[in-house]
């Protein structure tokens, strides 16, 4: 995968995280305690549902900060290196995930 590939995919994953997001906004309103339109049940479920919603959105805001990061190592030049041995990474590790900083050596 070249750099060009890689800022590609990157840019596009970071694209398709922002539109869930936005898909997303629903879930994550304040849920009403009106007892008379929302039963007891309906409103626990509305507030796991809720819960999900705002676990997904920083899940996808850490995806996004790692998208960046790897942009700016494509930028800087040290994509595709190792952060803590300073080696390649695998072709096929990066073609899977751009935005890894360790070889497969050291993530363990």
């Amino acid at each position: 995968m070249t750099k060009e590939e890689a800022r590609k995919a990157l840019l596009e994953r970071r694209a398709a995280l922002i539109e869930e997001d936005r898909l997303d906004e629903d879930g994550r309103k304040p849920v009403t305690l009106d007892q008379e339109s929302v039963g007891r049940l309906s409103r626990m479920d509305a507030m796991q549902v809720q819960a999900m919603a705002k676990a997904l959105e920083q899940r996808r805001a850490a995806e996004r900060a790692r998208i960046d990061a790897a942009l700016k190592r494509i930028d800087e030049g040290e994509w595709g290196y190792c952060a803590e041995c300073g080696e390649e990474i695998a072709e096929k590790r990066l073609a899977h995930d751009p935005s890894v900083t360790h070889c497969i050596g050291c993530a363990r």
